[in-house]
């Protein structure tokens, strides 16, 4: 290992494992730093990737050039497009992998990338100089510069596990935590906050009685996240590259709710032991039935971990409960009456910094260099850590190498909503992605992501020339064949909910072109939904015109405006909102400062005090 390097990332999960490959692909000397190297881009909870609105996270990822949606294609038992029967806006796919062959698949890629280091060691602490990073400190004291530096940590810095009233130090089971980090970051002057995740048991696959739960098979043909793969499969391929898994669903019952009920006493969670808050759309057991006391069951999706894996993740069940509770409540749910726990659920309590502190590359205010990425910022899902990864990953690079940012617009992606939400509001929960979080969620769909997002990968040197040529082609045939539609009047026929692009092409007595269904796809979609899209488009212009595009000055002094409460004051100089728009998404930021801050822009731009939204800037 050498004593310098262009980057330095520190933690190789999910966040950094695309942040790390990222650099090294854009010709960086790069180094990744890792507990262990066996445990990089582990999964540490969950066997699948995607989901709602987190499936538009990855393929807006591979879109980019990143790596997971590749991965998850590779490793993938099990495809499901969620939400299927309603818009594309929000249909999604999720893939369950075999979690072996996930990690084994990204550790090659990392360990085999050109430009890439990879080494075993705790970072300490921080080397900042001038308010910009230097470097890091190893647990041996041995020191490594770096002109960037990215700190992509998980759930270990500070971490402690807990079953019940045991307590352990760890990121994860088998992980040590990282112990000496999160007093570095505070002598630099960041803050931090706690925050919990939690897991569920591992069964033993054969102790399921599999008849009596309701079998769930995967799609076919699957849906693949990543282009890569759709390119490299034979024609017509409709299986999972790996062995596909049936999956099973079954349900708590009011014994379960039961149980836990009577043993709240023992939850470390209800008892005051975890202070960390914990994810509010993935809670706990005990905590669904304790916050949703008047139902009488929940659902449970047991997934295997892969074809020949003995375990059994059974989603939904997530616990802190002690080990003879959890054994009691899985044995009082159908088809788990005699089973097997291999390895008991826990909590994980770790730091997180409040995301607030970034700018909208994902690099601190506080030092020059240093970019957050990932369960660090405050997010839950690995999909929402590779996001980010990656984009701090390209920003870091393009620092390092002189180049402007990659500036997402809330229009481009979801993932630049996820960074938008995150720098701006912050959070005070694990932050996780929705569709609903975006006001152009309906232009921001899986099966467009590469369509809006291909050209910021080529020009950032992650997508190769014929991967964008592509791209190109398959956004021509898509334009070329909606103005044929509309020339011959067929477009307001294929409006209709009820007539679909085939049924057109079959009942024509005209030449019909042959499209490849990627296209066909699209085309449906942009005909159908074209006048929802406008009017949503213009709506949001609109709310784009008046605040987002309105620049505040860099080193604009909030406190000095004349009229604003303290409150209101502060909470614009801790966020250093670069535009009016994040400033009004800031919590609790009220239209009378909002007013306020208009006028004393007005007034820093030309004298005029009106205190109304005037012509944007984007200069």
């Amino acid at each position: 290992m050498k004593l310098s390097y262009d980057v330095i990332v520190v933690g190789l999960g999910h966040a950094g494992s695309e942040a790390a490959l990222a650099c090294a692909r854009m010709g960086l000397a790069t180094l990744g730093l890792t507990l262990k190297r066996d445990r990089a881009a582990v999964m540490s909870c969950n066997p699948a990737v995607g989901g709602t609105a987190k499936g538009h996270l990855v393929r807006e990822l591979d879109a980019l050039g990143g790596e997971m949606g590749h991965a998850a294609d590779r490793a993938g038992t099990h495809f499901k497009t969620l939400n299927a029967s309603k818009g594309p806006a929000v249909q999604a796919t999720r893939v369950l992998c075999d979690r072996d062959a996930y990690a084994r698949t990204v550790q090659s890629v990392l360990f085999s990338q050109p430009g890439l280091t990879v080494h075993e060691a705790e970072v300490s602490s921080l080397v900042v100089e001038g308010g910009q990073v230097r470097g890091v400190v190893l647990g041996d004291g041995s020191q490594v510069q770096a002109r960037a530096v990215l700190l992509t940590t998980g759930t270990f810095l500070q971490a402690l596990m807990h079953v019940g009233e045991k307590k352990e130090v760890g990121g994860r089971l088998g992980d040590e935590a990282a112990r000496g980090l999160s007093d570095s970051l505070r002598s630099l002057g960041f803050s931090l906050g706690r925050f919990k995740t939690g897991t569920p048991a591992r069964l033993q696959r054969d102790s399921i009685d599999w008849d009596a739960v309701e079998p769930q098979p995967g799609d076919l043909p699957p849906r693949f996240f990543s282009w890569r793969t759709r390119q490299q499969l034979p024609s017509g391929h409709a299986l999972p590259l790996q062995p596909p898994v049936t999956c099973g669903i079954t349900y708590t019952t009011p014994d379960t709710h039961q149980l836990l009920r009577d043993n709240l006493h023992r939850s470390p969670l209800f008892q005051g032991d975890i202070v960390g808050r914990g994810p509010r759309y993935c809670p706990s057991l005990e905590d669904k039935v304790v916050r949703f006391s008047a139902r009488e069951r929940h659902q449970v999706f047991l997934e295997p971990e892969g074809p020949s894996s003995p375990l059994v993740y059974p989603a939904g069940l997530s616990t802190s409960m002690p080990a003879d509770v959890q054994l009691r409540f899985l044995c009082s749910i159908p088809g788990l009456a005699h089973v097997e726990v291999v390895r008991f659920g826990y909590a994980v309590e770790y730091d997180y910094a409040p995301p607030t502190q970034l700018t909208s590359t994902l690099e601190t205010k506080a030092v020059r260099g240093l970019f957050f990425a990932g369960q660090l910022n405050g997010t839950s899902g690995y999909e929402e850590a590779a996001f980010q990864g990656l984009y701090a990953g390209i920003n870091a690079a393009l620092q390092v190498k002189g180049e402007p940012p990659l500036l997402l617009g809330r229009d481009e992606a979801h993932g630049a909503v996820l960074v938008d939400e995150l720098v701006t509001k912050g959070v005070d929960e694990p932050f996780r992605m929705f569709t609903s979080r975006s006001e152009h969620r309906l232009k921001l769909r899986e099966g467009n992501a590469e369509l809006r997002l291909a050209r910021h990968g080529h020009r950032v040197g992650l997508v190769p020339r014929e991967a964008l040529e592509r791209v190109e082609a398959r956004a021509l045939a898509v334009a070329a064949e909606v103005a044929r539609l509309k020339r011959s009047g067929l477009a307001a026929r294929l409006k209709r909910p009820e007539v679909s692009y085939a049924a057109l092409a079959a009942e024509s007595r005209r030449e019909w072109p042959t499209l490849p269904p990627d296209v066909v796809e699209e085309v449906e979609v942009e005909v159908k939904y074209e006048g929802y899209i406008a009017q949503a488009e213009r709506a949001a212009a609109r709310e784009a015109e008046a605040w987002d595009g309105w620049i505040i000055p860099p080193g604009f002094r909030f406190a000095e405006v004349r009229g604003l409460s303290a409150e209101a004051a502060e909470k614009l100089v801790a966020h250093s909102p670069a535009t009016v728009g994040q400033a009004r998404r800031i919590p609790g930021m009220t239209p009378a400062a909002l007013s306020l801050l208009l006028v004393a822009l007005k007034k820093e731009r030309s004298g005029v005090s009106t205190g109304l939204p005037g012509p944007s800037s984007r200069s």
